[in-house]
């Protein structure tokens, strides 16, 4: 398999509009993959993420094997803690909350995962990620004791990407977490946009198809959508 990272870039500069679908595996019962891989093999999903806040040791490893079986789409992880990092995947984001100061999302597990991954075939993609507030608490919030980032200062949103981008991460994530009431508003994503110089992702809160379409039309390249597809999975139809 080709970089996907290099595929992401070579997309991003063709226009091209990415959509990965995030799979939480506390909430995919083994028994229903064939049928909702089935759904996602039929849309324009180029992209499936594999994570979440809190999973037990080996479930993500035995959800990864099981996706594995019933498609080609890339399978990247987007791990919550070092108990996610499976090699039956394709690539790993390397998550640092770059919006919290809790040392340990900003370095600290990335050391612990070290041992797992240096002899591992995973593509290791260094991703800033940024929590921004939206509207409740979110997951992410709890487990990792940070504050996301005001949806009203955007300047500070912007100049936390840009210090992601400035310390070479190769991917910018403005995530309002799982559930959450209120998407990244447009301001925020155009913004962003307009001074970062890496591809941008942009998830949580997106359940609509207008919402979709508004978020690429704002600037993201890659949208992520996932309790969407856990409330209705008729979502799929729309894309």
């Amino acid at each position: 398999m080709n970089s996907i990272y290099q595929n992401i870039q070579t997309s991003v500069s063709k226009g091209e509009q990415l959509l990965a679908v995030l799979i939480d595996p506390d909430k995919m019962e083994i028994d229903n993959v064939p049928s909702f891989i089935s759904k996602l093999n039929g849309s324009k999903t180029t992209h499936v993420f594999v994570g979440g806040s809190t999973v037990n040791e080996k479930v993500t490893d035995i959800l990864v094997e099981e996706i594995k079986k019933h498609t080609n789409t890339p399978i990247v992880l987007f791990p919550g803690d070092t108990n996610q990092i499976t090699d039956k995947a394709d690539a790993i984001l390397f998550l640092s909350l770059i919006s919290g100061r809790n040392p340990e999302y900003l370095i600290g597990k990335h050391v612990k995962a070290v041992s797992k991954l240096k002899d591992t075939s995973l593509e290791i993609i260094s991703t800033g990620y940024i929590l921004i507030e939206s509207g409740k608490e979110t997951a992410v919030e709890r487990v990792t004791r940070t504050k996301p980032l005001c949806q009203d200062n955007i300047q500070n949103i912007v100049d936390t990407a840009k210090a992601g981008e400035f310390l070479g991460m190769k991917l910018i994530y403005l995530e309002a977490g799982s559930g959450a009431l209120n998407s990244v508003s447009q301001d925020i994503i155009a913004s962003v946009k307009a001074q970062v110089n890496i591809p941008l992702i942009v998830g949580g809160g997106i359940r609509t198809e207008k919402q979709l379409e508004q978020a690429y039309a704002d600037g993201a390249n890659m949208v992520v959508i996932g309790t969407a597809f856990e409330e209705n999975e008729s979502f799929f139809e729309y894309i």
